[in-house]
């Protein structure tokens, strides 16, 4: 089985760049997040002609999520117990069972800055995620934006983020909470660099000079993890004209897991 994450940052915008990659690619699950797009409005035929259904939970303009599988998609459910808003429950979290395992995808809250409300409806957000998580039974996989870089060792570099999002204890204790429930970090390989960052900014020339941000993230429960044969940044498809500033991840793993 091959599934893979992607910030696509707006999937109209970015439509005939996705519709090229899941053909190259081939991934049978695809988490999907910032799709900026209504759940009526994602482009779910154009997709379907390359043989995958959707699951799409989105507000139009803003966040959204949504999940692409070539292998079934069932019990479906958007969001999870007790999320928090800010101050109505947002399009952030989206989950299905495809091929026997429980695929969550997430668009994590970015908290802004730490003195912001967002950061503390972050840090909530975290927090109603792990005790939902918590209540999850059998092979689950929860992949997505984060907005957290798990160590200093997964941005460019630290100083520059002294003070900022992204990188504060706080936040990385929220994702440690996370892998005491059992969940492995599947880290991907790079295809430049000695980093899987997954994410550069627009501005400034970062991603020609591999100035990014792992907070793209594939947290697995055990049996999902010992399966895992590869996982790669697909940096790739950050390239090119009108690209996504985020790249995908894609993981395959050996079928059946437990």
């Amino acid at each position: 089985m091959r599934f893979a994450t992607w910030n696509v940052n707006s999937v109209k915008a970015r439509l005939p760049r996705l519709l090229e990659w899941l053909d190259q690619a081939g991934p049978d699950v695809l988490c999907l997040q910032e799709t900026k797009v209504a759940a009526d409005g994602f482009p779910a035929a154009e997709v379907a002609e390359l043989g995958y259904q959707t699951a799409a939970y989105g507000q139009g303009r803003w966040n959204g999520v949504a999940l692409l599988s070539r292998i079934g998609l069932e019990d479906v459910r958007n969001g999870f117990d007790a999320e928090p808003g800010f101050p109505d429950p947002e399009a952030r979290a989206i989950s299905a069972t495809c091929g026997g395992i429980r695929f969550t995808s997430v668009y994590v809250p970015n908290g802004r800055t730490p003195e912001d409300l967002h950061y503390a409806y972050k840090l909530a957000w975290f927090a109603a995620l792990r005790d939902a998580l918590a209540a999850q039974q059998g092979p689950a996989v929860v992949a997505g934006d984060f907005n957290v870089a798990p160590t200093d060792d997964d941005v460019w570099d630290p100083e520059v983020f002294v003070g900022a999002t992204h990188v504060t204890p706080p936040e990385r204790e929220a994702l440690a909470a996370l892998r005491a429930l059992g969940l492995t970090d599947v880290v991907p390989r790079p295809l430049k660099g000695d980093r899987p960052f997954t994410y550069w900014d627009y501005r400034a020339g970062m991603f020609h000079q591999n100035k990014g941000m792992r907070i793209d993230l594939v947290y697995a429960t055990a049996g999902v993890a010992a399966a895992v044969r590869d996982a790669v940044v697909d940096r790739e498809a950050r390239k090119g004209k009108g690209p996504s500033d985020h790249a995908p991840i894609i993981v395959d793993i050996e079928a059946p897991v437990s």
